[in-house]
């Protein structure tokens, strides 16, 4: 099959690419590189350095005819979408409807969107959040994907055009930029072991649900051959703090640090678990990584980084 990854170069997109090429597919990446890295890329995989929202986009789907879409690319900070809503709303909504576009004119079979679990359900009213949770998202990133997902229906009552949602939890692993405002699994990581002290926004007890970057590419590869529409959660269903995965990275990292505060963050939720038995029930779908083992890899990832710089 040939399929493009959009933001193939980026943490999630480019553990994709690895995938598909695994699975014998013909890949084709789209990453401006503003948070996406080059070296992510296996050598003889076509890379189109523009963004979504270019013309250039239509000449591509003209030029190669894919099959699918895998649409990872995306202004995916919640604070920057907080400061900057119309930057967010460029990226993620104009973007994603340049990108739907080209997928009719040229007659794509499929898209599978990377839409998002722990932004789009807010303030959460029950726990763990089902796909039926009421949606009201606390950020511009949150609304701009529930925006997707709505553009998503739209096309396909009007064109026919098949999909998958899939509404991320927390997504960590190896190649999560570590120096961004987002992933605090990375960020602190880094940090640790580069000496320096982490500082926990707020007083740390906001939760989450942190789920492998491995296990959410394989949520992709299943959602590539799941035959019908849909919104899936993919996630653990398991809510951990901000100041329980500190302390795990300290003891994993094997670093003297002390947890510090800082002011909460504007835009952020307080509590935030999906629930995932309909990913199961659906596509076939579970996580296979607990939060210990992935992070143990996560900082094998970064230790290796150090070691080889």
């Amino acid at each position: 099959m040939k399929v493009l990854v959009t933001g193939g170069a980026g943490f999630i997109g480019s553990n994709l690419v690895d995938a598909c090429l695994q699975d014998g597919h013909q890949v084709f990446v789209v990453d401006n590189f503003s948070t996406g890295r080059r070296e992510n890329i296996v050598a003889d995989v076509p890379v189109y350095p523009f963004n979504i929202q270019d013309a250039k986009m239509d000449e591509l789907f003209r030029k190669e005819q894919f099959d699918a879409v895998f649409h990872q690319a995306a202004q995916m900070d919640v604070r920057r979408s907080v400061q900057d809503p119309i930057f967010d709303a460029q990226n993620n909504i104009l973007g994603t409807i340049n990108l739907l576009q080209c997928c009719v004119k040229y007659q794509v079979k499929k898209v599978i969107f990377a839409s998002s679990g722990g932004a789009i359900y807010g303030e959460q009213e029950s726990f763990p959040a089902t796909e039926n949770h009421s949606q009201t998202p606390y950020s511009p990133y949150g609304i701009t994907k529930l925006a997707g997902e709505k553009y998503l229906f739209y096309y396909a009552l009007t064109y026919g055009l098949h999909y998958v949602a899939l509404r991320y939890a927390n997504v960590y692993g190896p190649r999560q930029n570590p120096r961004g405002e987002a992933g605090v699994v990375a960020i602190f990581t880094r940090m640790l072991l580069d000496g320096l002290e982490p500082i926990i926004n707020g007083n740390g007890k906001q939760t989450r649900d942190f789920v492998f970057v491995k296990d959410v590419v394989a949520a992709n590869i299943k959602a590539l051959h799941y035959e019908k529409n849909g919104v899936f959660n993919i996630g653990t269903g398991i809510e951990t703090s901000i100041n329980q995965v500190f302390q795990k990275l300290v003891q994993l990292t094997g670093v003297d640090a002390v947890e510090k505060h800082g002011p909460s963050a504007s835009g952020e939720q307080f509590r935030s678990v999906i629930d995932p038995s309909l990913a199961a029930q659906k596509l076939g779908w579970r996580p296979r990584h607990d939060l210990t083992e992935g992070l143990q890899e996560t900082v094998d990832f970064f230790r290796n980084q150090n070691n080889a710089s």
